[in-house]
């Protein structure tokens, strides 16, 4: 039941109240989390800025599931960029080693090459992503919606028994 109250809320957020901005951050923040290996210094991080800014939740949460699924299979796109950073870029060398002696920055273990690559790629994709979920939620609002709600497929999942026991057990518990 857990999982489908975030969806839930992910899926009412499409549909109004937040603002398209405050869904595409909060999404764009999850995918990012979700991207790199999670006990790191930049994820820990990443997940302060999503807990304390208003952002959406649910969409930082469904992206973060999302992004973890995908980014096994990207860890060999990942090691590569980050071993290219770390190992082909002379200039940055001094700056590695510079990080690597400081007292905190070894706990983003940037040293390593998913991390670093999988890091790196995130920030590459963070604005597209932004810009892009962000014109998504409101090209959905504007035009899909009335559309998606007409779906066979989706008059069939909302008159399913599974859905309509969530709604009664949701609605009992004032959730």
């Amino acid at each position: 039941m857990f999982w489908l109250k975030i969806i839930s809320k992910f899926v009412n957020a499409f549909r109004a109240g937040e603002t398209p901005a405050q869904i595409a951050a909060g999404f764009t923040l999850g995918f990012l989390i979700g991207l790199m290996p999670f006990w790191t210094l930049q994820g820990v991080v990443l997940l302060v800025v999503l807990l304390l800014f208003n952002v959406n939740l649910a969409a930082g949460t469904v992206a973060m599931v999302l992004a973890g699924m995908v980014a096994y299979l990207l860890d060999p796109i990942f090691h590569s960029v980050g071993y290219f950073m770390l190992t082909g870029v002379s200039f940055l060398q001094p700056v590695w080693e510079a990080l690597y002696n400081m007292p905190v920055a070894p706990l983003s273990r940037f040293n390593n090459t998913v991390v670093m690559g999988s890091f790196i790629c995130g920030v590459v994709l963070a604005l597209p992503l932004y810009w892009g979920m962000k014109k998504l939620v409101q090209v959905y609002r504007a035009e899909l919606e009335a559309r998606l709600v007409r779906w066979k497929v989706v008059q069939a999942i909302k008159g399913s028994k599974v859905v309509q026991l969530y709604f009664k057990v949701r609605d009992f518990r004032g959730a």
